[in-house]
């Protein structure tokens, strides 16, 4: 292609089709030499570059006094940059990868809702190692004056779990501080008083829901939770030796927990639809929620509102077993398959009342026995 010169020595253009468009534009290029070596480089067209004599002979004085990259090097710049955008691991990539991981369910809705509300707009494009104290401390004093300590402490759970899961998979760095979440009292123990059961029992039987009675009835006779008894399956009833097999329970390890005789004869009269599942959802396939028809039957027991009617359930078969005092701490930890002791202390109250009441039968009896001593003495 023939050059053709300009005002400025060391600029030329070359004539060719224009990008886009029809007809022809100039393409500025500028001869230079460094270090003893002669240079030819583009400076950009006409129209697609905006480019003119005047703007080439600026590049060509700032690419001889070194101040200026050649556009091939600006190429390579770019394209590392974005290569090196591309495979950083910002809150979000991790987010997506976190969630892809989960099991589908009630708590990934929620740590969805939590981290579209409250986290998404603050994190999403840093990674990790970016984030400042003062940062989530901003983030837990403006949710603070709004929200419930426990919704601040799981939103920053969640943040912490999203950066462990990179970690623990080598994909980023953790944090470099340690997070301050506030101080949640979240010890509710739920009971029902006599008058109270009897309702419910009542409210179960009347209900024509396949799957809710039986479920309430499932965690006031074996205390198992609402996820563990989603997950039950047929295969998982051993009524022969009398046990129920509990798959990945809360504490994570599988466990397995006497069948009483009242489980017993409700699951040997409960339907039997065909799936593996002992309360299947629809297809018979794992059920993912039962809310609304275990609500409807508290609201028919006239249950207290704050009342969870399976979760209180299993608070209900703990409380009774603690208060009869026939079964330590240790028994109770095992039936509740807690994996610490901690959770199952919230009890102890309930077997130390027993034990005292028992203990002072024995002082009545004693005392009795001493006022008739002193009546026949007295004769």
């Amino acid at each position: 292609m023939k050059r053709h010169k300009t005002i400025y020595a060391g600029v030329f253009y070359r004539e060719a089709d224009r990008i886009g468009s029809k007809g022809k534009e100039k393409v500025y290029y500028i001869l230079f030499k460094k270090d003893g070596k002669l240079f030819e480089e583009k400076a950009g067209r006409q129209y697609a570059d905006d480019m003119t004599p005047a703007r080439a002979v600026g590049i060509r004085a700032e690419r001889i006094e070194g101040k200026r990259l050649s556009r091939k090097d600006i190429r390579k710049r770019e394209k590392a940059a974005k290569e090196a955008e591309s495979s950083k691991w910002t809150i979000d990539k991790l987010w997506t990868h976190y969630k892809e991981n989960r099991n589908p369910g009630k708590s990934l809705k929620s740590d969805e809702g939590l981290y579209t509300n409250y986290l998404k707009e603050p994190f999403s494009d840093k990674e990790p190692h970016e984030i400042i104290p003062l940062e989530t401390d901003r983030l837990r004093l403006n949710l603070m004056k709004t929200k419930s300590p426990k919704t601040v402490r799981d939103v920053l759970g969640l943040l912490e779990q999203i950066i462990n899961y990179g970690k623990r998979r080598n994909l980023c760095q953790g944090l470099q501080f340690l997070m301050q979440k506030p101080k949640v009292n979240n010890i509710k123990t739920e009971d029902l008083t006599p008058k109270q059961m009897s309702k419910l029992l009542k409210a179960i039987d009347k209900d024509t829901h396949a799957q809710a009675g039986p479920m309430m009835l499932m965690a006031l006779y074996t205390g198992m939770r609402r996820g563990e008894m989603f997950k039950l399956k047929w295969s998982d009833i051993d009524f022969e030796r009398g046990f129920i097999h509990i798959r990945n329970p809360k504490g994570g390890v599988d466990q397995q927990i006497p069948l009483n005789d009242a489980a017993r004869e409700m699951l040997k009269n409960h339907i039997k639809t065909g799936s593996e599942y002992v309360f299947p959802g629809r297809g018979g396939n794992q059920r993912t929620d039962i809310n609304k028809a275990v609500n409807e039957i508290k609201d028919k027991a006239d249950l207290p509102k704050d009342f969870r009617p399976l979760h209180g359930l299993r608070h209900v078969y703990a409380s009774m077993l603690a208060s009869s005092g026939q079964v330590d701490m240790f028994v109770l930890q095992r039936l509740l398959t807690h994996k610490t002791p901690q959770m199952t202390m919230r009890y102890a109250h309930l077997r130390d009342e027993t034990l005292k009441k028992a203990a002072n039968v024995a002082g009545d009896i004693i005392q009795e026995a001493m006022k008739e001593k002193s009546e026949v003495a007295n004769g």
